[in-house]
């Protein structure tokens, strides 16, 4: 028998996924627990979006930072030429 048959043997993933018994990951063992003494509630599947407050005022804000950024820019490129 060769190397390569000993290993297809030892990790035969067929082998493994026809198992009876599937244990579960530590993270499902661990919401089971969580849950069993504290439901989760019921979620939404698409909740709405909450509206966020000030978003005009920042994204003018933040539109005329970029503006005089770039124009500092160019002013600067621009004055290193004379």
């Amino acid at each position: 028998m060769t190397e390569q048959d000993d290993w297809q043997r030892e990790f035969d993933i067929g082998w493994a996924d026809s198992a009876e018994h599937k244990e579960p990951s530590a993270r499902a063992r661990m919401l089971a627990a969580r849950w069993k003494e504290n439901p989760p509630g019921p979620v939404p599947f698409r909740a709405d979006p909450t509206p966020v407050r000030g978003s005009r005022r920042g994204s003018w804000v933040s539109t005329v930072v970029v503006l005089g950024c770039v124009a500092a820019v160019i002013v600067l490129l621009w004055g290193g030429r004379r």
